[in-house]
């Protein structure tokens, strides 16, 4: 038998020094060699991002022969470039923040006593990188038993994948090739040059001005960030608030700290162009119809995403695509080709590491266990998928918006409860928030919830798992929280609903009931 040789594919990232070095190792062996393929494989998984590596693990697991193909770095976007690296720097952001403010707290530093080192903070965050990145591993997934192929994988015919020069065979195949930054189309922005969440991670230097363009929740998370570190920060926003995806007020919360902490918002904006003078960058912007310009040293671009659909052959095996919503897919995550599914990013419109794991197990059950084996289908229509953002305050939602279309067919409570009001909030000095849940009317079946808090993100998953299980709000009520913790607001959002069920009528009874009884 021809023994494969290695591939030597050297990847650098920025800055390679021992701790990108360990992570590429471990996501990218720049000698790793592709193994030889042997029959015909169960799954065929192209894309090493969240997706493709819960569906490989798991099938592989099950004794499916499975094939991995990754053509950049395993762990996809959210290990190297997205919520591992993010939360690495927003909670050294954090850190500076709670220094700056510890005077509140009966600790006095002078400014001249701190020395603030934002190489450090980043450095500390690629060294947690490289850690975690073991996990993520072309050597740990070896031993999972699934074959890892390095290189662009691309689709020849209706069963065969290949990639490296090597031609794989599939029964089934999986697309999990993902998103990338998507960039406006502003003249001169190209040439000037700027960031995205894949290049932000590898600054080693603090730019003194950023400017920001989206409002979203990378924008609203990396303007926070850096304005703590100590950057003047320009916030630019089409719409007239941050985050326009949620409910206004909430958004307004997180707002209002971010100004308070120095973060200028240029809202109801437009970037027209951007030119270079020496190292700056100039913005020509207008803002409620007149024009103006901003002179930064760096420019974060965060808009959106885009599907990685190119390259991969999918018009030659029927694969229907667009190149903004990505691969189309049905409520089995199945393509127009039937033995080709999708998951992750590449095909649906939330675009989370949480979602991208729920559809891996779609996928596995609709692709390894058909319906006429009687063990069903699973469906993207049965998920619940919480989200949250990671500013401070958090916002953390789940199901639907009091402002969602679908809602209008839908008579809605709401009922809110204010951080202010909760013992633990006040003495951590957190109470800017509320906690907001909506139900059928009439009912106490909950259709959705936002809570915006500063550990909003960790305790969503109590709303979520009562619309998952079926149980309202009565249950929450019913139910013992531990005092004093900030999750006690959502028990008090529930009691509200409960003082709705205590009618006049009821009360009436009641007395007469106590009266007849004394």
């Amino acid at each position: 038998m021809i023994q494969p040789t290695p591939l030597h594919h050297d990847v650098e990232i920025l800055p390679m020094d021992e701790f990108n070095q360990e992570l590429v190792n471990n996501v990218h062996p720049p000698q790793w060699t592709n193994p030889t393929p042997d029959g015909k494989y169960n799954l065929v998984v192209i894309g090493a991002g969240t997706a493709g590596l819960i569906t490989a693990a798991v099938a592989a697991a099950l004794g499916a022969k499975v094939a991995l193909i990754e053509r950049h770095l395993m762990g996809g976007d959210c290990l190297n470039v997205g919520c591992v690296p993010s939360k690495g720097i927003i909670r050294a952001a954090r850190a500076w923040a709670e220094v700056n403010n510890a005077s509140e707290y009966g600790l006095h530093i002078s400014p001249e006593h701190v020395t603030r080192n934002f190489d450090v903070a980043m450095a500390r965050m690629r060294k947690l990188r490289a850690r975690i990145s073991h996990v993520d591993s072309a050597h740990r997934y070896k031993k999972l038993g699934v074959d890892i192929y390095i290189g662009e994988g691309k689709f020849t015919n209706a069963s065969t994948v290949e990639v490296a020069g090597q031609t794989l065979t599939f029964t089934k195949a999986v697309i999990c090739t993902g998103a990338r930054a998507a960039a406006p189309p502003i003249q001169g922005l190209e040439d000037a040059g700027y960031l995205t969440n894949e290049t932000i991670f590898s600054l080693t230097t603090l730019p003194p001005r950023l400017a920001v363009i989206g409002a979203g929740p990378i924008g609203c998370e990396m303007a926070q960030s850096f304005v703590r570190f100590g950057s003047q920060v320009s916030l630019f926003e089409r719409s007239d608030h941050i985050l326009p995806r949620e409910d206004a007020d909430a958004a307004k919360v997180v707002q209002a700290q971010m100004a308070k902490e120095g973060v200028s918002f240029i809202f109801n904006s437009n970037v027209q162009r951007v030119e270079s003078r020496g190292t700056e960058k100039v913005l020509h912007y207008e803002e409620d119809g007149q024009s103006h310009e901003l002179v930064v040293d760096e420019i974060l671009v965060g808009i959106g995403r885009a599907p990685n659909v190119e390259g991969l052959g999918l018009d030659l095996v029927g694969v229907e695509f667009d190149q903004r919503a990505g691969v189309k897919v049905n409520d089995k995550l199945q393509t127009s080709n039937p033995k080709i599914y999708a998951a992750g990013d590449i095909c649906f419109p939330f675009k989370f590491t949480h979602t991208a794991d729920a559809m891996a197990q779609i996928v596995i059950q609709n692709a390894l266990f058909p319906h006429p084996l009687g063990f069903g289908y699973a469906s993207t229509d049965s998920l619940i998928i919480p989200w949250c953002t990671f500013t401070e305050p958090e916002i953390a939602h789940v199901g639907l918006y009091e402002h969602d279309p679908q809602s209008k067919n839908i008579e809605i409570d709401t009922f809110t409860f204010p951080l202010h009001e909760v013992d633990r909030a006040i003495l951590d000095g957190e109470d800017e928030g509320f906690a907001r849940v909506h139900v059928k009317k009439g009912t106490d079946t909950i259709l959705g919830a936002t809570i915006v808090a500063a550990h909003a993100g960790d305790m969503i998953s109590e709303f979520t798992l009562a619309m998952k299980a079926g149980v309202g709000l009565s249950t929450i009520t019913g139910t013992i929280h531990p005092y004093p913790t900030q999750a006690e607001v959502i028990k008090k959002v529930a009691n509200a609903w409960r003082k709705t069920t205590f009618t006049d009528g009821k009360k009436q009874f009641l007395k007469k009931l106590f009266a007849w009884t004394r």
